[in-house]
């Protein structure tokens, strides 16, 4: 259908803003899916009447939504559908912010334009092909921004799944629950790392214990980071070795010979006492209430 020639949409919502606005918030109040518990009635016209307002502004500029005059719509729609993520909304309720703006609006065209055919149709399809590019708009958004909230979640976790144990002084133990990765090594590298230097720490065990399965990446892994300990100082020992762990990685031919390596994670601490000069003894058994003295040099 052809668009051009010079539009009546901008001229018919300048004249009807007020109107279109109160029509708009009806429409939304009405919604199946509008959601009350989760924005404000204040809120919800604020954005709207600042919607209205720039989408008057930037039809001077013409339909294309991509257009520089179209910045400052898309600017506050980006906006809108962040902050409606964060207050739970889904992508569909999201962009019914815009779609609703039709029945309004077309309503207007109809009642201005109901004596030109012609016209009513033109300006119809060009307000519908404006505002379903802005719908998805904000669907796109929405997609990056729960992106984005997923990656920093996912961080997060990754922290938490790999906390540094400061065992004794200069002993530290990072148990790893989990597959290993290129992304979750690095976390746990650099968070053994910065942690062997806050401490001063000389000796780092490295439990596998909750790590599923070993192959070939995961030994790489393990390498890399007992490597990268090494050059900050710090002698490490791989603990958690299990009967098939030790098979897979004599399967894999890699090279662990010049690593310490114990089945438990109090094994490989007995081992870091010893290599810090200290031995475990037990308790006197007479004398009930005798001083203990857990820890010799």
């Amino acid at each position: 259908m052809n668009t051009q020639g010079p539009s009546t949409l901008p001229d018919i919502v300048a004249r009807h803003e007020a109107e279109l606005l109160e029509d708009w918030l009806r429409a939304q109040a009405t919604a199946a899916n509008r959601r009350d518990d989760l924005i404000r009635e204040s809120e919800l016209r604020e954005q709207s009447r600042e919607f209205l307002a720039l989408f008057r502004e930037a039809l001077a500029g013409g339909a294309d939504v991509q257009g520089p005059s179209w910045g400052p719509v898309r600017d506050l729609l980006a906006n809108v559908s962040r902050s409606r993520t964060m207050q739970g909304f889904s992508p569909t309720e999201v962009a019914t912010f815009v779609f609703s703006f039709k029945q309004p609006l077309f309503a207007r065209l109809n009642a201005a334009l109901s004596k030109d055919v012609a016209a009513l149709a033109r300006e119809t399809w060009v307000a519908t092909t404006i505002l379903d590019a802005l719908g998805l708009y904000t669907t796109e958004v929405y997609q990056k921004s729960r992106e984005e909230v997923i990656g920093r979640q996912q961080q997060e976790m990754l922290g938490l799944s790999t906390p540094v144990v400061k065992l004794w002084d200069g002993v530290l133990a990072l148990p790893m629950i989990g597959t290993l990765d290129s992304g979750r090594t690095q976390v746990v590298m650099e968070s053994l790392l910065q942690r062997i230097v806050e401490a001063g720490a000389e000796i780092a065990i490295l439990d596998i214990t909750g790590v599923p399965t070993v192959d070939t990446l995961v030994a790489q892994h393990l390498i890399k980071t007992v490597t990268a300990a090494r050059l900050m100082g710090a002698d490490c020992i791989i603990s958690g070795i299990r009967p098939q762990i030790a098979q897979t990685i004599v399967h894999l031919g890699v090279d662990l010979q010049d690593v310490i390596t114990k089945a438990t994670l109090a094994d490989a601490f007995a081992v870091a006492l010893q290599r810090r000069n200290l031995r475990v003894t037990r308790a006197s058994a007479t004398g009930g209430d005798a001083p203990r003295t857990p820890l010799r040099r």
